[in-house]
């Protein structure tokens, strides 16, 4: 098939991408910055487009002749300051993309959202997909952004049953090609410290590849209009943490804060805003930190054939992969 990848040079539109191109896919990746594709760009069976994701012409234009679209493109900022700079991509564009599916007669879209927008679980009872967003997720900018469009893609899907439109909710993804960073940063911040503070909650962790391979596997498999979750190993982040520090090969204590006073440094983030600081930290976003995110993943294993590799490989993977590019850096 040819498929539209939007998102390309992100951890999962990277690995989505190569994950086509393994597969026999052609692709046309819309892009802003080629330079980040430069050793994928050799290969006859990708184009680089540039141009804004956002621009309906320069959606048409990259359309023209392509079979499915895959989108991983998505504003996951925590420091923006409005919901509405969160609109343009991740509710905005999905719109876009589904008048262009009319326009030209394209049946297929995979669109990756968040687990976020699904009800998170407990270790005993583990939230599946037919959970409604729970709070402190549902005042998240980002995950409502998302859920906005969840909700018009599966209308679309509704009015559309010959379509093939499937949502995918990841979970926390680790893994190589992670080149802004942005769940590398977590590893990164642990890394080689004697001593690490985090907060009790406790995430969804999923290998990048599962997850790249679950995308692949639903432009053709799946259900029109069905969300699935990829999730993978369910833990606390002081035992990711701990894990990390096992599969690295240094010592490290782990002391888990209080909820009152991760809160503290959330307030201290909402001062800053109002001062018009720049800052990740905000009241809405440290809560994000303090809930167990537990999924299950059965329904993409079963549905989508999604691989189910352990988060030590993940964890692995992404150091090898980081190191090897900062000696490359080094010594370019």
């Amino acid at each position: 098939m040819k498929v539209l990848l939007l998102g390309s040079t992100g951890l999962l539109g990277h690995n989505v991408l190569l994950r086509l191109l393994d597969g026999g896919h052609s692709v046309v990746a819309l892009v802003r910055n080629a330079d980040v594709l430069a050793k994928e760009a050799s290969n006859p069976a990708l184009t680089l487009l540039k141009g804004s994701l956002i621009d309906a012409n320069v959606l048409r234009q990259a359309l023209d002749g392509c079979d499915a679209i895959v989108n991983c493109a998505g504003t996951t900022d925590m420091s923006l300051l409005r919901y509405e700079d969160y609109l343009p991509v991740n509710r905005d564009l999905p719109m876009k993309l589904l008048q262009l599916m009319d326009e030209l007669q394209i049946r297929s879209l995979v669109h990756v959202s968040t687990a976020n927008t699904v009800g998170n679980g407990t270790t005993d009872s583990l939230g599946i997909e037919s959970g409604a967003m729970q709070p402190p997720f549902s005042r998240s900018y980002y995950a409502m952004s998302k859920a906005e469009a969840e909700n018009i893609l599966t209308d679309s899907a509704r009015k559309h049953p010959d379509r093939h439109i499937v949502i995918v909710n990841p979970g926390f993804i680790v893994g190589p090609y992670d080149i802004h960073p942005s769940s590398g940063r977590l590893l990164l911040a642990a890394y080689n410290r004697r001593l690490m503070a985090v907060p009790r909650g406790g995430k969804s962790f999923v290998h990048v590849y599962d997850v790249a391979q679950a995308v692949v596997n639903a432009v053709t498999m799946g259900r029109n209009g069905e969300r699935y979750l990829l999730t993978g190993t369910n833990m606390s982040l002081r035992d990711f943490y701990a894990l990390q520090s096992r599969v690295c090969g240094y010592k490290q204590r782990i002391a888990v804060l209080p909820n009152w006073m991760v809160g503290i440094a959330g307030y201290v983030g909402d001062f800053l805003r109002l001062m018009h600081v720049k800052t990740q930290l905000a009241t809405r976003n440290v809560r994000l930190l303090m809930p167990m995110e537990y999924y299950s993943n059965e329904k993409a294993r079963r549905e989508l054939q999604m691989p189910d590799t352990h988060v030590e490989t993940a964890i692995a993977d992404f150091f090898y992969w980081y190191k090897n590019r900062t000696k490359q850096q080094n010594h370019a």
